[in-house]
Formats: C-alpha cells, sequence, structure tokens
C-alpha cells in the first residue's frame, strides 16, 4: 500500500494531477503531526535515504557544492553556514574546498545529528557546529569572510535576519542565500496551502515576494548580483530523490512508524510541488557581495 501511494505521487506518471484512485491528497481534517518537532529521527533518516546521509535537501552533495562554489570559499578562508541541517553541507565544504565552516541550526535534533556527522568525518577541527535563534539572530559581527544562508528566513521577520548576516562578514565578504517565497499573498483558505503550512509548519503570511527579499538586502548594505528563481531544479532534485526511494522500497514493507513518516513527507513534496507548479510557490537563489574595504 505505501509503495503503491508512493508510486502514484511521485512515479513517471504523464498526469500532471494526482490520480482519481489516491486520496484527496488536501483533506478537511487536520494533518497527522509528525512527533517530537519538526526533525525527529525518523524523519532525518527518511531524508538521509532521499537527499543522501548529513542532508536534508534535495540534491544532497551536489547540490551543496554548486551553491557554495560561486563563494570561493579555500582553506584560508572562513564561512558561515546558516541552516546546517544534519551536518552534511558542512563537511562537503570543508571536504572539497578547505574552508573553516561555522554551521548553525535551530532545531535540537538535526544539531545532534550534525556534531555526528563532523565527528564520523574527522572534520571537528575545522568545523563547528552550534544553535541561533532565527527571532533574535546574533552572529559575530564581521566574523566571516563569506556566507551561505538555506532558507533561513523560516519563522522569523526577514530583515532583522538580513540584516545580522550582512553584518557577519567581512569587507567584501560574500552571500549565497536559498529562499521559498511567494509572489502574491497565499490564500489560506486554499485547501492544498492549508494543508502545505500545516505539513511544513510555516504561516502562509510570513512567505514574502523575492523581489522584496532582493530590495531588504540592499538596504542591509548587500550589492546583489544574482537573483534567480531555482524551482525546476529543486523540483527535479526532489522527483529524483523519491524515485530512488520507490525504486528501494521495491519488495520491502517498512515498520509502522517509518511508513507513516513516509506518507507526511510524500504529501508534503507533493504538495510543493503541486504549488510551485502552479506559480504560488518559488525558491530563489541570491548571491550578494558586502561593501569593500574603506583604503
Amino acid at each position: 500500500m505505501l509503495s503503491t501511494a508512493v508510486r502514484l505521487m511521485f512515479g513517471r506518471s504523464p498526469a500532471p494531477v494526482v490520480p482519481a484512485a489516491l486520496p484527496d491528497p488536501v483533506p478537511a481534517a487536520p494533518p497527522a503531526r509528525v512527533p517530537r518537532g519538526d526533525w525527529p529521527p525518523e524523519r532525518i533518516a527518511l531524508a538521509y535515504r532521499l537527499w543522501g546521509p548529513g542532508f536534508i535537501v534535495p540534491g544532497g552533495e551536489a547540490e551543496i557544492l554548486r551553491l557554495a562554489r560561486p563563494l570561493g570559499a579555500a582553506s584560508s578562508s572562513s564561512l558561515l553556514l546558516v541552516g546546517v541541517g544534519a551536518g552534511g553541507p558542512a563537511a562537503a565544504i570543508t571536504r572539497n574546498f578547505g574552508a573553516w565552516v561555522t554551521g548553525l541550526d535551530n532545531d535540537a535534533m538535526l544539531l545532534a545529528a550534525a556534531k555526528g556527522v563532523v565527528a564520523k568525518a574527522q572534520l571537528a577541527k575545522k568545523i563547528r557546529i552550534g544553535s541561533w535563534d532565527p527571532r533574535a539572530p546574533a552572529f559575530v559581527p564581521r566574523g566571516h569572510h563569506h556566507c551561505l544562508a538555506l532558507e533561513p528566513l523560516h519563522g522569523a521577520q526577514p530583515e532583522p535576519i538580513l540584516d545580522g548576516l550582512a553584518k557577519a562578514l567581512r569587507p567584501a565578504g560574500q552571500l549565497v542565500m536559498t529562499e521559498l517565497t511567494a509572489d502574491r499573498p497565499l490564500n489560506p483558505n486554499d485547501p492544498a496551502v492549508a494543508r502545505w503550512a500545516a505539513l511544513e509548519r510555516r504561516d502562509p503570511d510570513s512567505l514574502v515576494a523575492g523581489i522584496a527579499i532582493t530590495r531588504m538586502l540592499g538596504r542591509v548594505g548587500l550589492d546583489v548580483r544574482i537573483a534567480e528563481d531555482i524551482s525546476v531544479r529543486h523540483l527535479e532534485q526532489a522527483m529524483l530523490g523519491w524515485r530512488v526511494l520507490l525504486r528501494d522500497l521495491q519488495g520491502r514493507k517498512p515498520p509502522k512508524q517509518e511508513a507513516a513518516q513516509m506518507v507526511a513527507e510524500a504529501e508534503l513534496w507533493l504538495l510543493r510541488r503541486r504549488l510551485m507548479r502552479a506559480g504560488k510557490l518559488r525558491l530563489m537563489r541570491w548571491h550578494a557581495i558586502g561593501p569593500m574595504p574603506v583604503v
């Protein structure tokens, strides 16, 4: 049953909508809640199977390196990584570029997983893992050459966070950031929006337009060089992860708790895909540069 449901959601069907045989993905009933916070161990384990060990975002290591490469990180540079997740991004950046990384997140289970990934990779000397509070962002002023921020605006006012990231950069430091945006206000009465927001644990009213974020970056002193929509690549990577998982599910019946987690995560991604394809959500990438040093 689980394999069939996931196949219908993420298989290679040419139909852009869910088949009629599948239960309504946006029922009126309250969604089943994932236990013990946003990232319980079951969800982290599922993310590893989807995106690779240590990663909680589509594309895994390849996507993180693609995002980080324009920063020019090297063994002589330091990088602030906001949204370190389960530690894979920090390990990948240090292993491939040699940079000294400060990896921050605000979920206790992710932080514990990140410390384990860094220790296993024997990179603890070059990677520091710590917590941060999006509602009261505080970063070391001018503490890093560069910054990679992965959807850092979730659950808080954007401009204080962007201001904190800008101030954390040394002169001429660079920022690459990704964030989920909505060009127009989302309708909370739309069943797909309401269901997605519940599963993603996100307030639909908190999403802002990409152009608004670009302007905020300018106001905090950053020179935005690139602001691009990466939704298509994001969805392609997500679909690939689910198809690989579907292949691995053949002939295997997962335990009840694992199956429940898988169904909830599949529904979340189905809805994110639907809203992105409808133009209601976009994943954006920015590349910005801080002020040049005063001579």
